[in-house]
């Protein structure tokens, strides 16, 4: 059955009840009086209760009416944060730099909100030394204890052993600092126009897209890291 709503000559009533153009109550009104307060208010009548007795309908502009409501649902999936699991792989005798650089995105996973997912991996002679990787990842666990806190513990599954790092700091919160971020970059660049300032400006922006696009290249190099999967729904 179709849900979308009947407007001026596809309603099929007799008599309908009517609300006005500003939500006020007109009251119970033939469909021929209400179809001739529409064309006089040059508004569409539009059914909003088809399983009311009458049926009710209102005086609305129907295109405002339709673009209103996809801008709210635009806004509505702008704002909407999923909780992501992130993956990082290490080795039992991880090198100390290969340390720090994982513990470094793993750092950046939690200040986004996301959830990280720590597998160590043991091979050969390393499976029979479990509490090598229960070290690292205590000592990891340790080291981002301010932004993540451990919410599933190490425990082995086959030759891996996994540990799950939630993030103290909310999807939405993260999401909502760094567009206050951006924005308060953006409002300070169009104040730089002319001079110094805007040259030194143009040099900050500049090293800020380099720093990024050698991020996203670290990233896409490191055969450890998985890109994220979409998990349920943040509250």
């Amino acid at each position: 059955m179709s849900t979308e709503p009947r407007i001026n000559d596809r309603i099929r009533v007799p008599e309908v009840r009517l609300v006005g153009p500003s939500g006020e109550q007109v009251g119970i009104v033939p469909l021929a009086k209400a179809l001739e307060l529409a064309q006089e208010y040059d508004l569409d009548l539009v059914e909003v209760a088809a399983t009311a007795r009458p049926p009710v309908c209102k005086l609305m502009d129907y295109g405002k009416f339709k673009y209103e409501s996809a801008m709210k649902a635009r806004e509505a999936r702008k704002n909407q944060a999923h909780t992501v699991i992130k993956e990082m792989k290490l080795r039992p005798k991880i090198d100390p730099h290969d340390y720090d650089t994982k513990k470094g995105h793993v750092v950046r996973f939690l200040k986004q909100g996301d959830k990280v997912k720590i597998t160590i991996m043991f091979r050969g002679r390393e499976q029979s030394r479990p509490e090598l990787g229960f070290r690292l990842l205590q000592r990891l666990a340790n080291d981002v204890q301010d932004l993540g806190f451990v919410e599933s513990s190490a425990k082995q599954d086959g030759r891996n052993m996994i540990m799950v790092l939630g993030p103290h700091k909310k999807k939405t919160e993260a999401m909502a600092e760094a567009r206050a971020l951006a924005d308060a970059r953006k409002a300070e660049r169009q104040g730089r126009t002319t001079g110094p300032d805007a040259a030194a400006d143009d040099a900050d922006a500049a090293v800020e897209a380099q720093d990024a696009t050698a991020e996203a290249e670290a990233v896409e190099d490191a055969a450890e890291v998985e890109q994220p999967a979409e998990a349920s729904q943040d509250a």
